[in-house]
């Protein structure tokens, strides 16, 4: 995902994802164990986006804190 889709996103649909990606994540190391994925560099983007979209999250509570 790009920086910019994230910025729209809501803050409900930031964390939905978040927990979505953290799944796949899960699910894509656990297989690569298993046997040699076809891309396994989809490991490291997918940990790259979940950086991101929690970097997004935590802006936002920061401003939100910051305005209160």
């Amino acid at each position: 995902m790009k920086t910019a889709e994230i910025k729209e996103l809501s803050v409900a649909d930031l964390k939905e994802k978040i927990e979505d990606m953290v799944e796949q994540q899960s699910k894509m190391k656990l297989a690569h164990a298993v046997s040699q994925l076809e891309n396994p560099i989809q490991i490291k983007n997918n940990r790259k986006t979940i950086a991101k979209l929690k970097t997004e999250l935590r802006k936002r509570e920061l401003n939100e804190k910051a305005e209160a």
